[in-house]
């Protein structure tokens, strides 16, 4: 079997702060029309740590990466091997309104680019959230967040991507 050293995966999450707009052709009382939350506190989105699956050697049939986003374990299956190193979640500082309910929207994928113009692909991105998330007190809601990344065999390289994070007011 020969095996190919992926090293060093980081998803850097960097995207701007996001503010939903209000719907312009949705009347105010109309049902089922959204209602946005107008604050004069906007939000801001800051990434703490990125997401790092660390280094594996991936075999002629290829496999997959998972981070738990709770507990922060790192799960391998397929044709893989474990090379050490530390998985890390991704973890996010959003800011804004205190006491506010927040939506945090993930895509469903995300692309990363490898050398020799190779991709893989992160899936099933998910948060450490509850299912009505609150900035707190002090205005401030920190949530840590992993994901699953399906390898082909023998793609060996450094993957790098965003993955862009969206918050909202609720």
């Amino acid at each position: 079997m020969k095996l190919r050293l992926v090293l060093g995966l980081l998803l850097a999450l960097a995207s701007p702060p996001v503010r939903a707009a209000p719907c312009l052709l949705c009347a105010a009382d109309a049902p089922g029309a959204a209602r946005v939350r107008d604050s004069a506190v906007p939000l801001r989105v800051e990434v703490e740590t990125r997401l790092d699956m660390g280094r594996i050697a991936v075999g002629a049939g290829g496999g997959e990466i998972e981070v738990d986003p709770v507990t922060g374990a790192r799960r391998l299956r397929g044709d893989v091997i474990d090379l050490g190193g530390f998985a890390l979640t991704g973890t996010v500082t959003v800011r804004g309104e205190p006491g506010a309910e927040v939506r945090v929207i993930l895509p469903a994928s995300v692309d990363l680019e490898g050398s020799h113009g190779r991709t893989a692909r992160v899936t099933g991105l998910a948060t450490d959230l509850s299912a009505a998330p609150r900035l707190g007190p002090d205005g401030r809601l920190q949530f840590r967040f992993g994901g699953r990344l399906q390898i082909a065999g023998l793609d060996d390289g450094d993957y790098r991507g965003r993955i862009p994070v969206t918050v909202e007011y609720q």
